[in-house]
């Protein structure tokens, strides 16, 4: 490590040093976005600690990845620091839940970030993730993506159901049309920037939140994640469909707990989605004997106006993987 921390500088990217042992897996599932993906590996290769390990899981029909110059750019840099990078093809398509669940099959570290690949990082905000898993001792932490082009976007009605945890961050069951459901459109926009502004919290401190979800950005526990079964439902899905982040997330909630922090510092690029057509959610066919209303239309082909990756209102919401 150079001064403590795991990422090489300069001076050491020649000495041709194994990569030291990760701590978390980053798993980036791609399709057709190497340009935003290429952005995404930069904010990586800011990122000084924990050790970690990246793969890139892409499924564009020609294995864009392994030929954009940017994107193998960046492999390049964050090999120099120290760090293992996988870029693979993953064909044919059988929808996001199968993509997830193919990457956690390659995991090995104690925690993975499934990190979506139009979001950047903030230098630190890995460091802070992981803290903050370590220090709550739960399932999972989430990071919400920020779109910052809303900036101006004040959202006092959204803000109003930031709820930060207590002491500690307990188990919580959370379905489809029970007033923790509600929680969906605190992650709208820049929403969290905004809170983030008005808390005033110290540099490089963070906050437990309650949450319906987190998109985009989401630290597990990989043992609570492979405990309460992954992304295993794949099978039980149309592959166009959303929601299989929400349904995974909420089976490791009921059993360890999940909880959001703030500041955010994962930023959404605000890129078109490479899911247009979503015939239904994940969750609602997973927990279609618990909802309130299991019959309610599918979620996923709203209108994308949005910045954050969200499953909620059919009519107004922001959904973008």
């Amino acid at each position: 490590m150079s001064g403590g921390r795991s990422r090489r500088w300069s001076g050491e990217w020649g000495a041709h040093r194994a990569p030291d042992v990760p701590s978390i897996d980053v798993l980036v599932p791609s399709a057709g976005r190497t340009a935003e993906l290429a952005v995404t590996l930069s904010g990586l290769a800011g990122q000084d600690d924990p050790p970690f390990r990246v793969i890139v899981s892409d499924q564009s029909d020609g294995f864009d990845a392994d030929a954009e110059p940017s994107v193998q750019g960046m492999a390049r840099v964050l090999r120099a620091q120290g760090r293992e990078v996988e870029i693979v093809s993953h064909l044919p398509r059988r929808g996001i839940a199968e993509h997830r669940a193919s990457l956690l099959a390659r995991a090995t570290a104690d925690s993975v970030l499934f990190l979506d690949d139009d979001v950047w990082l903030e230098p630190g905000m890995l460091r802070r993730m992981h803290d903050a898993l370590e220090a709550l001792d739960i399932g999972f932490v989430g990071a919400a993506v920020q779109g910052l082009s809303y900036l101006d976007d004040r959202r006092a009605h959204e803000a109003a159901a930031f709820a930060p945890w207590g002491d500690a961050v307990e188990p919580e069951r959370i379905r489809r049309g029970e007033p923790a459901f509600d929680r969906w459109p605190l992650h709208n926009a820049a929403n969290l920037a905004h809170i983030a502004a008005d808390l005033g919290l110290e540099t490089d401190t963070w906050l437990a939140y309650r949450i319906a979800w987190v998109g985009g950005c989401v630290l597990y526990r990989r043992r609570a994640l492979v405990e309460t079964g992954g992304f295993d439902f794949w099978e039980r899905l149309p592959e166009r469909h959303s929601g299989e982040d929400v349904a995974a997330q909420w089976r490791v909630m009921e059993r360890f707990g999940g909880a959001g922090i703030v500041p955010s510092g994962a930023v959404h690029l605000e890129a078109p989605t490479t899911i247009p057509v979503r015939e239904v959610d994940a969750f609602d066919v997973l927990f279609a004997d618990q909802s309130p209303d299991p019959q309610e239309a599918p979620l996923g082909d709203g209108p994308v106006e949005e910045s954050t990756r969200n499953v909620g209102d059919a009519d107004d919401r922001a959904d973008r993987s």
